[in-house]
This record gives C-alpha cells, structure tokens and sequence, in this order.
C-alpha cells in the first residue's frame, strides 16, 4: 500500500458511497441483513421477509469479546451495528474520493468490510484507523488490520505512515 499523506476531508458525505444498505448482490436482501444473518448465530428472521430481516440473533462480538442478544426494534438494534473496518471517511481521505460511484457503493456493501459488532464500541472506534484505534479484545487485532489492510489493497487506498507503522506492529506479533 502506498503511504502518503491524510487528504482533506472537503467534499466528503455519507451519501457519496450510495445509499445505506443498497442490496448489490441483488439477492433480495439489504446489506445490513446480510452482515446480520452472516455474523448472528441462533438468528430468526421476520415472518414474510424470505429469510431477509433479522428479527433477533446473538453475536458473539470480536472487538469486545462479549455476547449480545440482538433484537431487532427502535430501542433495541442499535446494540448491534454493522461496522465499516475501514470507516467511509477515513478512506475519503486516502483514496475514495476518486474511485467512481459505483466502486465507493461497492466500497461501501463490501462483506470484506463489514462486521456486526457492538454499538457503543462502533461508535467510540468512529472514523479512526489503526493509528487511534484497535479493538479492545487484544486477540482479534491482527484478523482486524489484516482485513483493513486487504480492504485498502482491494480498493487501491493509500495509509499515512502512522498507519502503516501500526499495521506493522500489530502484524508483526501475529
């Protein structure tokens, strides 16, 4: 991967990586769903949904290493999200913004990418790379910026050379 320098966050929205959740596998399913019923054991799925829409699930969570009950509801899914490993904005910053729509919505939905994990530890990882974040479960970091890393070679993005130096070091002891 090259090693160049953070570019500017100008220009960058949500919206730029299509819309949420597109279903391009075209199996029927959202990405979202797709993620959950991968990475859920003991899923159930909403009568009528053909096996699409989790209902409840439990994930055995890789940043934490704890178990949570999913269950789908407006005070509930939230403890379960899908986590781009390599956020959308960070890969802004060091190459999306000049792949071509459909390749950032590809980007985007791509399984390589994404994992059900806790909510409120998504949300504290938020936009970092692997310079300010790793997770928390010390024994899924090498699988972590292993898949980082071959989602930033897939999708030709670069990493500043603080990244580079932490996927160094994390691979290094794997």
């Amino acid at each position: 991967m090259p090693v160049k320098g953070r570019a500017p966050k100008t220009g960058y929205a949500r919206e730029e990586f299509g819309p949420a959740w597109a279903d391009v596998d075209r199996n029927g399913c959202d990405t979202r769903n797709d993620i959950l019923a991968r990475d859920l054991e003991a899923e159930t799925f909403k009568p009528g949904t053909r096996d699409c829409v989790v209902a409840t699930g439990v994930l055995a969570d890789k940043y934490t290493a704890i178990t949570i009950d999913f269950i789908r509801g407006g005070n509930t899914s939230s403890a379960v999200q899908i986590d781009h490993l390599v956020p959308l904005s960070d890969a802004w910053q060091k190459g999306a913004r000049q792949l071509s729509d459909d390749q950032r919505k590809q980007f985007a939905n791509d399984p390589l990418n994404l994992m059900a994990s806790d909510g409120p530890t998504n949300g504290a990882k938020g936009d970092k790379d692997a310079a300010t974040w790793l997770p928390p479960n010390r024994a899924f970091r090498c699988e972590y910026v292993a898949r980082q890393t071959a989602v930033k070679v897939k999708y030709r993005l670069w990493v500043t050379q603080a990244e580079h130096d932490a996927i160094a070091r994390t691979l290094s002891s794997c």
